[in-house]
């Protein structure tokens, strides 16, 4: 079979679609595979969700023949966010294509290769995204030295990432845009950009951001906890008590009775228990050195996607490198759904082909989409404990 763009542009739309986005909605992580994905309640650009909050009115005990309890209705209010604009791009040379035309072999495996290379990156950006505020920082900048950034931290940053370099107020510092990390210095905090050197001076306040994606990013966990905000998907925090959720800060040492003191908080004011907590690496390791010092004996369980969980209680414990560190959620999976105007799609033109030259270069690109944000449909039923020290 002679291989060509019509048989590459097939391929992409029949082959690896149904199982790019499997992966993308089922193996990214085990929170995202445990929450809903729903095309419900999206208007146009924006997702508008009703929702409920206390508990109907309409109820009592009274005498014999006495007058019934009073009628009244669930309490409502509505959640409004913006449907955020997701993508990931493969690009395949001219040369690419043509050396392997005669050999359909060595075709499939160039584009099973770039298929992995996407899969891989968009995992771990949106594996990212579900831990983020939406503001979409990487990373602090603590200084430069020597062509390398120093950093507050590094778990959310990988060589090649195409990044930008921010100051305090948002604004793309000259010089640094779409710059591509070459070498992440993981021991000690620091990254060097590929290209023109940087110089040495200090960022006060400056942060790393992905390439175009500031402030365009799903509003994920850590927008539940951003006192910083006053609003909450369009909700006043302030004016609404169950619009926050339960936090504990500075919690040193973790302790048995610091997590059940949360899980009981989180039921009794929202109604409802935790199912999911999720940690950091460090904050697992401190709650297996607990288990093993009160030589308490913690099963495993398996979770939705194949994923593997201690077990607390019966609620899954799953450690995940972009939860912050020294921090664990506990989290009601049941509340959360993913909102979006369609699954991950090709990008197609007017023809219906996904597969595009680049405008004056030998190259073709291909764009995967999907338009989506996260909703809490009830933030009061989640917890977080900050400030745990790690092992």
């Amino acid at each position: 079979m002679a291989v060509n763009l019509t048989n590459a542009d097939s391929a992409l739309k029949t082959l690896y679609l149904d199982a790019i986005s499997h992966q993308l909605d089922n193996n990214v992580n085990p929170f995202l595979s445990a929450i809903a994905k729903s095309t419900n309640d999206v208007w146009g650009k924006e997702v508008r969700k009703l929702c409920t909050f206390g508990i109907n009115g309409g109820i009592g005990a009274g005498s014999e023949d006495g007058s019934l309890p009073n009628a009244s209705g669930n309490n409502y209010t509505q959640f409004v966010t913006t449907l955020k604009n997701l993508y990931g791009v493969i690009e395949i040379s001219d040369k690419a294509i043509r050396a392997s035309e005669n050999n359909a072999g060595a075709f499939v495996s160039l584009l099973n290769s770039e298929m992995e290379g996407l899969i891989n990156a968009s995992s771990f950006n949106f594996g990212r995204m579900l831990f983020g505020d939406g503001k979409g920082s990487l990373a602090k900048v603590i200084g430069v030295e020597n062509n390398a950034f120093a950093v507050d931290s590094v778990r959310n940053l990988m060589e090649g990432m195409i990044i930008d370099v921010r100051d305090a107020s948002g604004n793309v510092i000259e010089g640094l845009s779409g710059r591509k990390i070459a070498v992440i210095d993981r021991a000690e905090k620091k990254i060097v950009l590929a290209g023109a050197t940087v110089g040495d001076a200090t960022y006060e306040d400056a942060s790393i951001t992905i390439q175009g994606s500031y402030n365009n990013e799903i509003n994920g966990i850590a927008t539940l906890f951003d006192t910083k905000s006053p609003t909450l998907y369009g909700v006043q925090r302030d004016a609404n008590a169950w619009m926050k959720p339960y936090v504990k800060e500075n919690v040193g040492d973790i302790s048995d009775l610091a997590i059940q003191t949360a899980l009981d908080t989180i039921e009794e004011r929202s109604g409802k228990g935790v199912n999911f907590i999720v940690c950091s690496w460090g904050v697992r390791r401190a709650l297996q050195q607990l288990f093993s010092t009160n030589k308490i004996l913690f099963n495993t369980m398996e979770l939705a996607g194949g994923f593997k969980a201690i077990s607390y209680n019966g609620i899954p414990i799953v450690a995940d490198r972009f939860c912050p560190e020294g921090t664990m959620y506990l989290l009601n999976t049941n509340d959360f759904t993913l909102h979006q105007l369609c699954d991950w799609q090709w990008l197609a033109d007017d023809d219906g082909k996904v597969l595009k030259q680049v405008p004056g270069k030998p190259v073709y690109t291909a764009t995967l989409v999907k338009y989506a944000d996260l909703i809490c449909a009830r933030p009061n039923g989640q917890g977080m404990l900050s400030g745990i020290k790690e092992a």
